[in-house]
């Protein structure tokens, strides 16, 4: 927890658990739902949030970030009020926006101009204000041809929109954001983005949950990341961000697992790579990998390592060892420069294979024993660059 005074806290929550109690038996009728209740049996507790603490500043931009069940929007839902802790404590001093789900309330058919009303009165505006404002809301969503037609004609896209303007009309101390930064096509967003940058220079405070790591660095001062219910990460958002993509990566590594052809009887039998350079570097430096390979077969061959790109699927580079003879089980061992300034911002993966003089593989490793790692810059593009990129480990990759 921060240490500051009540004063200068907006929310603070301390020690919050939360639990599901879920039915597993089905009641077709008045007599088994009273036996049911009596038994008090057939249910199963789930627990979606375990002892979570921290506190939000006032002008503060707060993001939560986590993998989906992670339980980041059920603790967004605690802080606006829509569930209730099953034990902890959560304070908030000042007024409360919740924008969890956009569209709630809408009528699809009732017309875009009735529903702009409707969501008004949800949202405490008189018939009075909602008509000051109508004509900025419809500006805004883009959407002047449409307002006489029933919300039911709109593409999902148009009804994000449209709810999205209303609510940004909304006043509060406290604004809360669920996924809302990717509503709307991309002009749509770059308003959405003008917004946003308007609410920060505020000094509103914010508590944003979402998937997208770009928002959470350019628009958050603080960020935490939950995982199965727990705080794992808190600090500055380029910190959470990078433990974010790093779980997401180990997942996919776990996710390889499945349905991994298993009918080569020629495989590598361990695959490690060591960064042998610290773990920042500045855009200057070089980095030497070493690449540790064992096979399971005696051949002539060349062990190669290809440096896979994830997100934009490629092999950035394919390196190799001299062409000699391989003793199973005996390690292979080479080192590979590369220079730090191509690998900005990436997800990465390396395969390794073992190869004839034709270049046919015989030999590599599986998906679930590749190494993922990520390269982060730091410096945000600074000037001078200090420390601009750091390497984080994966599966199977060690660094000293």
């Amino acid at each position: 927890m921060t240490n500051t005074t009540n004063s200068e806290i907006a929310v603070s929550v301390n020690d919050v658990h939360k639990e599901f109690i879920l039915p597993q038996n089905k009641n077709s009728t008045f007599k088994q739902t009273v036996v049911n209740i009596v038994k008090q049996g057939g249910k199963v507790t789930q627990k979606t949030l375990d002892g979570v603490s921290f506190d939000v500043q006032k002008g503060d931009f707060f993001g939560i970030v986590g993998r989906n069940g992670s339980g980041k929007s059920t603790l967004l839902k605690l802080i606006a009020g829509v569930y209730t802790p099953t034990s902890g404590s959560i304070t908030t001093n000042g007024s409360l926006t919740p924008f969890i789900e956009l569209g709630v309330g809408f009528n699809p058919e009732l017309s875009g101009r009735d529903n702009v009303y409707l969501n008004g009165a949800l949202l405490g505006f008189t018939r009075k204000q909602t008509a000051a404002m109508y004509d900025e809301i419809v500006s805004f969503a883009e959407l002047e041809e449409f307002m006489d037609q029933k919300l039911k004609n709109y593409s999902s896209g148009m009804q994000v929109r449209l709810a999205f303007s209303i609510a940004i009309r909304a006043e509060g101390d406290i604004l809360v954001l669920d996924e809302v930064l990717a509503v709307g096509d991309e002009a749509f967003q770059r308003k959405c983005n003008d917004y946003f940058k308007s609410v920060k220079k505020s000094g509103k405070t914010v508590i944003l949950v979402t998937h997208d790591m770009e928002s959470v660095r350019k628009y958050c001062n603080k960020a935490i990341m939950i995982s199965q219910g727990k705080i794992v990460a808190i600090g500055s958002p380029d910190d959470v961000a990078n433990e974010y993509s790093m779980e997401n990566l180990n997942a996919l590594s776990v996710s390889d697992d499945v349905g991994e052809d298993t009918s080569h009887n020629s495989s590598i039998e361990r695959f490690d790579i060591e960064l042998l350079s610290p773990e920042k570097a500045s855009q200057d430096d070089k980095v030497v990998v070493k690449y540790t390979v064992t096979s399971t077969i005696d051949t002539d061959a060349r062990v190669v390592a290809d440096l896979y790109n994830i997100d934009e699927n490629y092999n950035l580079y394919c390196h190799n060892s001299s062409f000699k003879h391989l003793v199973a089980g005996k390690p292979v061992i080479f080192e590979v420069t590369y220079d730090v300034s191509i690998f900005n911002n990436m997800n990465l993966t390396v395969h390794s294979s073992i190869r004839n003089k034709q270049d046919e593989v015989i030999a590599f490793s599986s998906d679930s024993n590749s190494p993922h790692f990520m390269i982060r810059r730091t410096d945000n593009g600074k000037e001078p660059a200090q420390a601009g990129t750091i390497f984080k480990n994966g599966k199977n990759a060690k660094w000293q």
